[in-house]
């Protein structure tokens, strides 16, 4: 009892979500049961939350640094058209071979969705546009290149070997669960064991202290937002192998749900407070609500309602746990001072 309180003070963010996700799964059980809790509704939720769960930990390494994408899911529409441009070209398919194609698509899409991210850095750290501004702006831009591109018209007909990879499992698990698990794994440690991540977190508490610590706060901003766009050219792979075709337009709600997702996890809108671990855990309790909203049968609207009044509510309960977290530091800090003018009354 005493090891769980010592845990709960200190990492009180990460410990009511903890909280949450249990009282989460187990209303989940009482009102819903086996129509919830069964094999063929987790196989169903590993294929929806895999797209959607790597973008929302692209929008949190940015939302780490005080910063947002807002162009983060139109970044994966057009890194996916590119690719599905690809992979539906005749001329290269009969020059290199399906596996080869399949194989150059995906490069391209990572590239793409990792240069528009790049891009959004530029814009922050070159000219000074303020993120939320410049993500909206490349939004808007990255929109318009696609439906440029498809005339609003989705690209389909794509090789057997790709589509096949959207709805293949291993050990009844699938591909692309595997993938958001290898890179969500990967950020962890890059997050939380490397000087990358460290800086990520210093820049966001502190922009200016961050500078005056020798850190070049530019080219970590441009990196990390090439990041957030790497995680979109990932969800991009996932999105057009699952429906098997490209269109502007797919994961239109997956940016408030991203937001949303951080927010719960824990990572402050000013940036320098949060845990990927707690984007992982933030993401199966959004998924779980997300398929009993479903089997609810809510209207997309009423979601739309949800999510909304869920995201005002976080963020209250994240400002009233920065209180709490402040008062802590404060009384500790009383403590200590009220004790060392014991100590020195003592010596004296």
């Amino acid at each position: 009892m005493r090891k769980f309180k010592l845990f709960f003070r200190k990492d009180l963010q990460l410990s009511v979500l903890i909280l949450v996700t249990i009282g989460i799964l187990v209303l989940m059980a009482l009102t819903l049961g086996s129509k919830m809790y069964n094999p063929r509704n987790f196989s169903s939720m590993a294929f929806q939350i895999s797209e959607f769960a790597v973008l929302s930990l692209g929008m949190g390494i940015v939302m780490l640094l005080g910063g947002i994408d807002l162009s983060i899911v139109s970044n994966a529409n057009l890194s996916g058209i590119m690719a599905a441009y690809v992979l539906t070209n005749k001329g290269i398919l009969a020059a290199i071979g399906e596996p080869m194609t399949v194989a150059l698509a995906i490069v391209v899409a990572l590239v793409v969705a990792t240069a528009a991210g790049a891009f959004n850095g530029i814009l922050i750290t070159k000219f000074s546009v303020n993120p939320i501004v410049a993500t909206l702006g490349t939004m808007i831009l990255y929109q318009g290149i696609s439906m440029a591109a498809t005339g609003g018209q989705g690209i389909t007909d794509f090789p057997k070997l790709y589509a096949d990879f959207g709805t293949a499992t291993l050990f009844s698990v699938p591909y692309v669960f595997w993938l958001f698990l290898i890179i969500a794994l990967a950020l962890v440690f890059v997050m939380g064991y490397t000087g990358f991540g460290k800086k990520i977190y210093m820049i966001g508490e502190n922009h200016t202290a961050a500078r005056f610590s020798a850190i070049n706060n530019e080219r970590i901003v441009t990196i990390a937002y090439a990041i957030a766009g790497l995680m979109a050219g990932f969800a991009a792979i996932m999105i057009i192998a699952r429906v098997n075709s490209a269109k502007v337009g797919y994961g239109d709600t997956y940016l408030l749900q991203a937001i949303l997702v951080c927010v719960l996890a824990g990572i402050s809108p000013s940036g320098g407070k949060g845990k990927v671990v707690g984007i992982i855990l933030a993401l199966f309790c959004i998924q779980i609500l997300q398929s009993a909203f479903t089997l609810w049968q809510f209207t997309p609207y009423a979601k739309r309602l949800i999510w909304g009044i869920m995201l005002l509510g976080l963020l209250f309960l994240n400002k009233l746990v920065d209180y709490m977290d402040v008062k802590k530091q404060k009384q500790l800090l009383k403590s200590q001072v009220l004790s060392a003018k014991d100590n020195n009354e003592v010596k004296a």
